[in-house]
Formats: C-alpha cells, structure tokens, sequence
C-alpha cells in the first residue's frame, strides 16, 4: 500500500508486469518510460449507455502515439499476457464497448489535439490530418474559419473522430457522400502488436480498410486524413409531416435520388406529443402542426421527414426556389411543410441543443438502451409493424429515426457490416431506436432489463427474418457475431489474428472474449 500511495505508477506497472509475466522484452517497469498510466476512474468504467460498468485495473492517458505503441508492444511482448486494452473517445459507447475489464482503457482525448489543414487548389482536394482523439466539433469550428468542413457527419458532433471511424459514421449526408469511413484518405494506426503504422487505400491497404469500421479490433486509430469540400454559409432546412409510412418512405426515397438537389435527409417517427417536441427543440420555426395522436388502444402514429438545401451564398442560389421545386414532387400532408434557415454550424450542432435541454432537466445521464438497425428496402414495411408491436407509442420517451441509404457509397473492402443484398435494391434503411430510461422517472431495473429484452426480440426476429444487421452492434455471445459478419467472419477473423494475435484489443465488444472473460462480457 505505501508504494501504490508513493509511486502510483510504478506500482500499476509492476501489477501489470504480474498479469503479463512471463515477459520477453520488457525487464524492468522502468523499461516503459514515463507513460501517464494511472489508477482506474468512474468515466473508464461507464458509458453514455448507463448499462454495464467493468472497472479497468488502470487507465493510459497518452502524450502521443508512441506512448500506445509502448504499451501495445510491451503486452503483445507476452505470450501469456492477460491484460486487454480498450480506447476510449467520448464514451458514448450503449453496451461497454470501451471498456475494458481488469484491463487498460487508454483516454483518447488525452492525445494532442493536432489539426492541420492543406487547402487544395482547383483541381486539388482539400484535406485535415486530426489526431484520433478530437472531437467532431471542435474540427468543424476549425475548419470552417478556412471555409470547409469534411463531407459526412455524424448527428452528434462532441465523438472523437477515431471513435466514430471504428464504427462507421452516419448521418443525413450518407446516402450523397457515404458515412464517414468513406471519406478518409490515410490513417496512422497502433496495431495490436504496438507497431505504429501510417496507411491508405494504396498503401498497407487490409490495414486501413480494416480499421474502418473495425470496431476497435484491430489497431487504434491515432490520426486520420479527412476529405474536405466548401462549406455553405446557411442551410435551408425543411420538415414535412405524413400520417402514411409508405407515402413517406417513397418521398424519402425520391429525395435521396436527388442529390444535385438534396444535402440531407432524415426522419423520425411520430409516436407521441414527447416525441414531436423533443425534436423540434433545435427547429427554431413555429410549426402549427397539431395532430391526433387518438388514445392507448387506438394510436394514430404520423412520421416526419427533414432535408436541407445548403446555401452557398456567394454562387447566387435561389434556395426557396430549389425548395419549392423539390416539395413539389413531395407528397406530405397538405400544409404541413415548415421551413427555416439557420448557419451550417447551428444545423450540424443541432443535437447539441436536445443534449443541452434534457441535461437542465436531469434526463440525459440516464439509461439509454438504443438500437440502431440496417434494414434492406424490401423489409423495411415489416420491420415497421416489428417495432410498432414492441413499443408503447403512449409511454415511449426518446426518438425513433429512421431515413434511407445508398449501398454503394460504401465500400465493402472495410469491416463495417451491412445487410446481406438479397435483391439489385441500391437503397436500404437506418432505423435507430433511441430511447431514455430514467431511474429516477419510474424504469428501475426491471424495466431497463425489460426494455433490452425487447430490443434483442427486434433484433433477432429482424436479423432473421428480414436480413437486417446491427448498427453500433452488441451480441451476447460469438455466435451471435458470428451470425453478424456472415460471410464477412472468417476475412474479419483473419485480420484479427494479423493485427491483434494475442486478442488484447477492443475486450469490451466481446467479438473475441478469452476462455477468462467470456462469461463478463456476455451480460
């Protein structure tokens, strides 16, 4: 106990040495130089989902990328080694993805926050090599006093742009430019073995494209080069109400085949005043829609579409005119079509004012047992009638988002997973079941365990009988991983054993649990 007070990390050291031992190339604690590694915090055992809890033995807050690659290449130096690392952005991971049991959580935000621009020419692309660990947001307000901004995005910007990158990255802009891990030119990447390497579509390519969408199993992504474009001044942002889920599904659609026209679109479901009011909190128009929402027996349930026009001012658009020409081939309800112009910053950075409106009333450090699915076109009716029977339209507190994408602006040389294509179908759906549960308002542990039940049901019935697949997946087991990749399994596999051979990376997805930790991750 006097040693761990004096010497803190001297100490961690030399408990991590005991788990590793016996080791090759590491004789001394000492041998790992002034690494920042530092007894466990609260913020490494939890996460924005507010469901499971797995403290770490330590936590590396790194100065650079050589501080990972250390600490990488000292565990991987032990063929017996049994400590797990895990890196963290934002923590805004549902199911303890980032978490890392009787491991190392490494604090991504702890990096330098590098940003560097090269403005292109005419004929040149733009481009910003950040650091892993920055946030979204703080890239954006850069870049925009240069006038651009990278192509895709995702709904909340306060994600480090390693962590969204490990997933995929989407938003209202993926079906025109694709999600995020499509609009990335190199990386510079910590593999499982701590070598540190820079790659690209050109240059150790299985690297690069495996850390796409990777979810963390393959390497840490410490710096990414970003494609940028202009940016607009002002958006011209649009919302259209429908009581008809096919009428709105095919407007979504015939957006999103013009995207000559069209820079965004989305949509959510209307189950309840709750629902409706939540979302418009960042939509500065007074909407005058008033619906009948009828009674708990009897629910009339409306959906909503939102798209924005971006308004480069200085090219003399006339975007009331772009508007009026798209709303017209548009089949919403008659007069329920509200619009508003606001700043690129102000729409991007939307959601940020929803946080800010449910963290004054206590509601956003709760439980958040989300779903998000990939759905194909041709199942997306009956996965409709799936989650209207597992879900109270009265009672449910959230939102429930739901727009089309394109499957070929994704490239399928990258780890992330999409619905098996059963048809020619270029579209599928995003879905995502974004629900709060707060302790404190009625939904104690029963109810959480309740309403995760109810998401599994939705996933395991929509992955078998519609082909649909996880987004920001969690599975119980292999198995279900298994089922996950599919086809995708054994090249998934084998970049695991190339680029993680010792299984230290990324324990809190529990794709690979060791014979010791299976049983903690499987809850």
């Amino acid at each position: 106990m006097e040693v761990a007070m004096l010497c803190p990390r001297v100490s961690l050291l030399i408990l991590i040495l005991s788990l590793c031992s016996p080791y090759k190339f590491i004789q001394s604690p000492m041998d790992l130089g002034p690494l920042n590694l530092l007894p466990t915090t609260t913020t490494a055992s939890s996460d924005f989902g507010r469901i499971l809890f797995h403290s770490p033995v330590a936590v590396l807050k790194p100065e650079s990328s050589r501080d990972i690659s250390l600490l990488l290449s000292f565990l991987s130096g032990s063929s017996l080694s049994k400590v797990t690392v895990a890196a963290r952005g934002a923590g805004h991971s549902i199911h303890g993805q980032a978490q890392a049991l009787d491991g190392i959580v490494v604090e991504m935000c702890s990096l330098p926050a590098e940003i560097e621009f090269y403005k292109g020419g005419e004929a040149e692309i733009s481009y910003v090599d950040v650091s892993g660990g920055v946030m979204w947001i703080d890239l954006l307000e850069q870049s925009l006093k240069l006038g651009l901004a990278p192509r895709s995005w995702t709904d909340y910007l306060y994600l480090t742009v390693g962590g969204t990158l490990s997933n995929a990255g989407i938003s209202g802009q993926t079906f025109k430019h694709g999600p995020q891990i499509s609009n990335v030119l190199q990386l510079e990447v910590v593999t499982g073995q701590g070598e540190i390497v820079t790659c690209s579509p050109s240059k150790d390519a299985d690297l690069f494209n495996a850390v796409l969408g990777g979810l963390g199993q393959f390497g840490i992504i410490t710096r990414a080069r970003i494609l940028l474009q202009e940016a607009p001044q002002k958006v011209k942002w649009v919302r259209a109400f429908y009581d008809d889920f096919s009428t709105f599904t095919k407007d979504q659609e015939l957006l999103i085949s013009m995207p000559d026209l069209v820079d965004y679109v989305e949509g959510f479901i209307v189950l309840n005043e709750q629902s409706l009011h939540s979302s418009s909190i960042a939509f500065p128009a007074n909407m005058g829609f008033n619906p009948d929402f009828g009674t708990k027996n009897s629910p009339n349930i409306y959906y909503c579409i939102e798209f924005a026009v971006h308004d480069y001012q200085h090219k003399n658009t006339n975007v009331e005119r772009v508007v009026e020409v798209i709303s017209r081939q548009m089949r919403h309800m008659v007069s329920q079509l509200y619009s508003v112009e606001v700043s690129y910053f102000d729409f991007l950075n939307r959601v940020r004012m929803e946080e800010m409106s449910l963290r004054s009333i206590g509601l956003w450090e709760v439980h958040h047992p989300w779903l998000n699915m990939f759905v194909p076109k041709a199942g997306i009716n009956d996965f409709r009638d799936l989650l209207m029977d597992n879900v109270s339209p009265d009672s449910f507190e959230g939102l429930i988002l739901i727009y089309p994408l394109l499957r070929d602006k994704w490239d399928t040389n990258t780890s992330a997973v999409l619905p098996d294509s059963g048809s020619t179908d270029r579209v599928m759906y995003v879905v995502g079941i974004l629900r709060s549960a707060n302790p404190e308002g009625g939904c104690s542990h029963h109810c959480l365990q309740e309403l995760l039940r109810r998401h599994r049901h939705i996933a395991d019935a929509a992955g078998a009988h519609l082909g649909a697949k996880q987004y920001l997946a969690h599975h119980p087991t292999p198995s279900g991983w298994h089922q996950h990749f599919g086809r995708q399994w054994e090249r998934f596999a084998e970049r695991k054993t190339r680029f993680d051979p010792l299984l230290i990376l990324g324990p809190g997805q529990g794709i690979f649990p060791r014979s010791d930790d299976s049983a903690a991750y499987g809850s």
